[in-house]
């Protein structure tokens, strides 16, 4: 394999880490998690167990990605956001029969100190802001704030907020790739 752990890291046996990943200082990356390709991993990560990330994600400092969380292909995670994975934690109960499934789908990002409660997926290039607190379902491409997370736009796959002519369309000036709303969700009709 050829990947790159800084000396002060730990990765546990029974893990599968992809060509061109980098882990930094002070992470940890627990048994059973498998890491794809190109992956970056900044200071103070911790992985796992059994989690499952995709290739391309890059996890900025101070993140712990917990057993149930699965991440797919390109995904962003800002600096010091948060997982959970229990609805209802108690120090006095143990609760691992009980961890929820959180699912973040293809390209889309997390703000810094951004909170993810645990059972809901974020859409294929969604983008959640700074500080916000994400307890439901994301559409794919929308654009979340607060607290706790409310839609209030759309965004383009490089993650520009899309404004719509009059004829209901909006082009991202990065690519010109083109969109519109159709049955209250957003789709892509030009690359």
């Amino acid at each position: 394999m050829s990947f790159f752990a800084h000396e002060s890291c730990f990765v546990d046996d029974n893990v599968k880490i992809g060509d061109g990943t980098k882990i930094w200082h002070f992470s940890h990356i627990l048994g059973g998690s498998n890491i794809g390709k190109n992956c970056s991993f900044g200071q103070n990560c911790v992985v796992g167990p059994n989690v499952n990330i995709g290739n391309g994600v890059k996890v900025q400092n101070n993140i712990s990605i917990y057993e149930g969380v699965e991440i797919e292909d390109d995904v962003f995670l800002g600096p010091s956001m948060v997982f959970t994975n229990v609805i209802n934690p108690r120090a006095f109960i143990v609760r691992r029969d009980e961890f929820k499934k959180t699912l973040l789908k293809k390209g889309c990002s997390v703000g810094a100190n951004a909170t993810i409660v645990c059972g809901v997926t974020i859409g294929e290039y969604a983008l959640i802001g700074s500080g916000a607190v994400v307890n439901r379902d994301v559409k794919p491409y929308a654009l979340m704030v607060g607290v706790p997370a409310k839609q209030i736009g759309w965004v383009s796959r490089a993650g520009n907020t899309l404004k719509f002519d009059k004829k209901g369309v909006a082009i991202d000036k990065f690519d010109n790739s083109k969109y519109m709303i159709e049955n209250e969700n957003l789709i892509l009709i030009k690359e």
